[in-house]
C-alpha cells in the first residue's frame, strides 16, 4: 500500500515546542545517499521523510474531525507518539493509537519519551509520572479491545541523560526505515565530520592568510617608510580576520561543538597578537588588541578552560595596563583595564583562589574610585564599582566573613540605587539592584533578622516581577523570578507562614517546569525545577501531604541525577542531590520505612562529606550535612553512632566564623540536644530562636513532641507586617 504521510505525530498541546521540533527534524533531514533506493522490510528507502503529519496543524479547518484523523492514520506508514505525562493523560492521544492498531499497525508505533517515566503507573503513588498512554501500554483482543496483557512500545528517548535529542531522533528514523541504528548513526557521524572537514578547513585557511597578512605587515613596516601605510593596511586586514575569527567563526564552531577548533583558532589568534610589537604602535590598535585578548578569554571562561582564560585576560592586562598609566585622566582607558582585572578576579573565584580573587578585584576598586571622581559620566564607573563590590561580598561571604561581607553588599545596594534612579529603563542596571536586596536578605536571614530578611526578598521579588513583566519573553528573566520567590516562600515558611511558602514555592517550580518544556536541554531550568520540587516537597510532607510530597521528591531525584551524571565535578549540583536523598529519607521514615530511609540518607552523606572538607565555610553545605546526619542518627541501631552524629551536629553549629545566630543552625542544635536528652542546654537556645520569629514546621512538632511550649512571638509579627510592607527600599 503506498502511504500518503511517512508518519503520523500524536502528541498533547502542552507538548507543541517539541513536536514544532520533531516535525521539522523530519521533514527536514536528509537521509544518507547510499541508503536511498534500498529496500527493507519497510519499503524502498527515499531521500526525504517528508510528509509528516500532524493532526492538529493540518486539520485546521476541518469540519468533521473524527473522519480526517481516521483517514490520515490510514495514509500515514508510521504512529510517531511525543511521549509524557501529559500525552499519557490525554484521551485524543489514546484514542489515535487504538485506532492505529485497530488498522493492524501496532508494529510500526515509535514513542518518543521527552517527560515523566515509561510504566510509571505500575509503581505506588507514582501515577502522575506516566508517560506512555495506556493504548501503548496493552496489547488489543481480536475485537480491537484493550486487554490487562502488558506490551512494551518501540521508544526513543529524548530526556537529559537518556539518548539525547540527535540520538533519539535517529532511533525514530531507524525504526520507521526498519535500518540498523549503529548503522545509520556511523553513516550521519561521517557526513557530520565531512561538514565538520570543511569547516575546520575554513578555518586553517582563515589562520594561514591572518599569519601571512601578518607577516607581511611586519616585513612591511621594516622594509621602508614609504610602505607603512600598506602595512599598516595589511595588519588591520589581518586584525579584521582575526576578528571573524573570534567572532562568527567562533560562533559557528561553537553551534556544531567543535571546542577543539574553537580552541584552535583562539591559540592562533592568541600568538598572532603576543607576536606583535608594543612599541610603535597607535594606542588605539594597542586597545584592539587587549579587547580582542579580553574576548578570548571570555570565550575560554564560558568554556571551563580556566588555565587558558587566565592567559588570555593576563596578556590584555598588560596592555590594558600600558594604556592605563600613559592617560590617567582616561577614564575610558581606566574602565578597560579595570574591567580585565575583574575578569582575572573572576578566574580566581572559579578556581577556588579566594584571596587572589579579591585582590584583583579590589584592585580593579582601586582603578575606578579616582577614576570615578575625575568624569563628568560618573553611571558606566559606578556600574562597574557595584559589580565589583557584589564580587568582594561574594567572597567574603564564602570565606564565612559575614559581617566584613555586609560592607560591600551595603555599598552594592547604594551604588544600584543610584544608577536605577538615574535610568529606570536600563535593564542591567535594576537587575543588579535586585541582587543587592537578595544579599542583604541572606546575610539577614544568617545573622537570625528573620523580618529583614524577608522584606529585602520581598524588594527583589517586585523588581524581578517587573522585569518579567516588561520583557515576558525572556526567559532568563523568568528564571531569575522563579529563584527569587522560591527564595521568598522559603523564607516564609521559616516565620511559620506555611501557606505563602508554599503558594511562593509551588509558583516557582511551575515556572520552572514551563521554562524547560520551552527548552528541555537547559541545565539552568532543570536545576532550577530539580531543586525547587525538592524544597515544595519538604514544606508539603511537613504539612500533612504526602502523596504530592513523594511525586514531587521523584521528579526532583530523576532531574538532579541526571545532570550530576553531565557534571559529576559540579559541587552545587552534588549538594543539591544530597538534600533531594535526604528529602527522600524524610519521606520514607515519616511512613515507617525506617531501614530505606537509613540507606538513603547515608548515600546523601556520601555526597556532603568530601563536600564539606573542600567547602567548610558553604552555610548550604553545613545545614544540608547537619541535616542529614540528625536524620541518620535518627534512622540508626547503634546508640552510640547515633550520639556521635549528634555530638557532631553541636560541633558543627558552633565552627561558623560569624551567622551563628542563623536560626536554621539554632534549630538543628536544638534536635541535637533534645535528642541527647540536655533539656536544660536547650532552653536558652530555644529562647535565642523564639526571638527571631522563627516558626518552621519542623521544630514545632518536635517541640509539641517534647512538650515544650513555644507561643506565637507576637513583637516579631509585628516587626515581619511592618518590614515587609515597607515601600522606601
Amino acid at each position: 500500500m503506498a502511504f500518503r504521510y511517512r508518519a503520523f505525530i500524536s502528541y498533547s498541546h502542552q507538548d507543541k515546542s517539541w513536536t514544532d521540533w520533531l516535525h521539522k527534524a523530519l521533514e527536514t533531514y536528509a537521509i544518507p545517499k547510499r541508503l536511498v533506493g534500498q529496500t527493507t522490510a519497510a519499503g524502498v528507502i527515499p531521500s526525504r521523510l517528508a510528509p509528516i503529519f500532524r493532526d492538529r496543524d493540518e486539520l485546521a479547518s476541518a469540519t468533521d474531525l473524527g473522519r480526517k484523523v481516521n483517514e490520515a492514520l490510514v495514509q500515514s506508514a508510521n504512529l510517531i507518539v511525543i511521549c509524557s505525562p501529559r500525552s499519557a493523560s490525554s484521551a485524543w492521544v489514546n484514542e489515535e493509537v487504538l485506532a492505529f492498531k485497530r488498522m493492524g499497525h501496532a508494529e510500526r508505533i515509535f514513542c518518543l519519551i521527552v517527560d515523566g517515566e515509561p510504566n510509571a503507573s505500575d509503581l505506588p503513588g507514582r501515577d502522575a509520572e506516566e508517560c506512555f498512554a495506556p493504548a501503548l501500554r496493552f496489547r488489543l483482543d481480536v475485537d480491537g479491545k484493550p486487554t490487562c496483557e502488558h506490551t512494551e512500545p518501540i521508544a526513543a528517548d529524548a530526556r537529559t541523560g537518556k539518548d539525547g535529542k540527535t540520538n533519539a531522533k535517529l532511533k525514530l528514523i531507524a525504526g520507521m526505515l526498519d535500518l540498523d541504528f549503529d548503522a545509520l548513526k556511523r553513516r550521519e557521524l561521517k557526513r557530520r565530520n565531512r561538514h565538520l572537514a570543511a569547516l575546520a578547513t575554513l578555518a586553517l585557511v582563515v589562520m594561514t592568510v591572518t599569519t601571512a597578512l601578518a607577516i607581511a605587515a611586519l616585513i612591511a613596516r621594516h622594509t621602508a617608510v614609504i610602505a607603512s601605510h600598506a602595512a599598516e593596511r595589511r595588519q588591520k586586514q589581518a586584525e579584521d580576520l582575526v576578528g571573524f575569527m573570534l567572532g562568527d567563526l567562533n560562533d559557528k564552531l561553537q553551534q556544531v561543538s567543535r571546542l577543539d577548533i574553537m580552541e584552535a583558532v583562539d591559540n592562533q589568534a592568541m600568538n598572532y597578537f603576543q607576536s606583535l610589537p608594543t612599541i610603535d604602535v597607535t594606542d588605539a590598535a594597542l586597545a584592539q588588541r587587549a579587547k580582542a585578548l579580553e574576548k578570548i578569554g571570555s570565550v575560554r571562561l564560558g568554556q571551563g578552560q580556566l588555565p587558558a582564560a587566565m592567559a588570555s585576560f593576563q596578556a590584555a592586562s598588560k596592555l590594558a595596563a600600558t594604556l592605563a598609566e600613559a592617560a590617567p585622566e582616561n577614564t575610558v582607558r581606566q574602565l578597560a583595564y579595570a574591567r580585565i582585572l575583574a575578569f582575572i578576579g573572576e578566574t580566581h573565584w572559579y578556581q577556588g583562589q579566594l584571596d587572589m580573587a579579591q585582590r584583583s578585584f579590589e584592585s580593579a576598586q582601586k582603578i575606578l574610585q579616582p577614576a570615578e571622581l575625575k568624569t563628568t559620566n560618573k553611571l558606566p564607573l559606578q556600574f562597574e564599582l557595584e559589580m565589583i563590590d557584589n564580587n568582594i561580598g561574594h567572597v567574603l561571604e564564602a570565606r564565612g566573613r559575614l559581617d566584613d561581607a555586609s560592607v560591600p553588599y551595603r555599598s552594592a545596594l547604594t551604588l544600584s540605587k543610584q544608577l536605577v534612579a538615574a535610568n529606570p529603563d536600563k535593564t542591567e542596571w535594576v537587575v543588579e539592584l535586585g541582587g543587592a536586596h537578595n544579599n542583604l536578605g541572606k546575610l539577614a536571614l544568617q545573622h537570625g533578622d528573620l523580618a529583614t530578611a524577608v522584606a529585602e526578598y520581598i524588594a527583589d521579588d517586585a523588581i524581578e516581577s517587573r522585569l518579567a513583566e516588561r520583557t515576558p519573553k525572556d526567559n532568563l528573566q523568568r528564571e531569575s523570578m522563579l529563584k527569587v520567590r522560591a527564595i521568598l516562600g522559603r523564607t516564609l515558611a521559616l516565620t511559620g507562614d506555611n501557606e505563602n511558602g508554599m503558594r511562593h514555592l509551588q509558583q516557582a517550580v511551575e515556572i520552572a517546569a514551563s521554562l524547560v518544556q520551552i527548552d528541555p536541554h537547559n541545565s539552568g531550568f532543570l536545576d532550577d525545577l530539580g531543586r525547587y520540587a525538592a524544597q515544595l516537597a519538604r514544606l508539603k510532607r511537613l504539612n500533612g501531604d504526602q502523596a504530592s510530597a513523594q511525586t514531587l521528591i521523584a521528579q526532583s531525584l530523576s532531574i538532579l541525577l541526571g545532570l550530576t551524571k553531565q557534571d559529576p565535578t559540579d559541587a552545587t549540583l552534588r549538594r543539591e542531590l544530597a538534600e533531594a536523598q535526604t528529602e527522600q529519607a524524610a519521606q520514607s521514615l515519616a511512613t515507617g520505612k525506617g531501614s530505606a530511609a537509613y540507606v538513603q540518607v547515608q548515600a546523601a552523606l556520601g555526597i556532603l562529606d568530601p563536600l564539606l572538607d573542600t567547602h567548610p565555610d558553604d552555610r548550604a553545605i553545613v545545614l544540608a550535612t547537619m541535616t542529614a546526619k540528625l536524620l541518620l542518627a535518627n534512622t540508626s541501631t547503634d546508640v552510640h553512632a547515633a550520639q556521635q552524629l549528634r555530638a557532631d551536629v553541636l560541633m558543627a553549629a558552633q565552627t561558623p566564623k560569624s551567622g551563628r545566630g542563623d536560626p536554621r543552625l539554632l534549630a538543628l542544635q536544638i534536635q541535637a540536644l533534645l535528642a541527647q536528652g540536655q533539656k536544660s542546654e536547650v532552653q536558652p537556645v530555644i529562647q535565642q530562636l523564639w526571638s527571631s520569629g522563627y516558626r518552621d514546621a519542623e521544630l514545632l512538632a518536635i517541640l509539641h513532641r517534647e512538650h515544650i511550649a513555644y507561643p506565637v512571638n507576637v513583637t516579631f509579627q509585628k516587626q515581619l507586617l511592618a518590614a515587609s510592607t515597607a515601600t522606601d527600599r
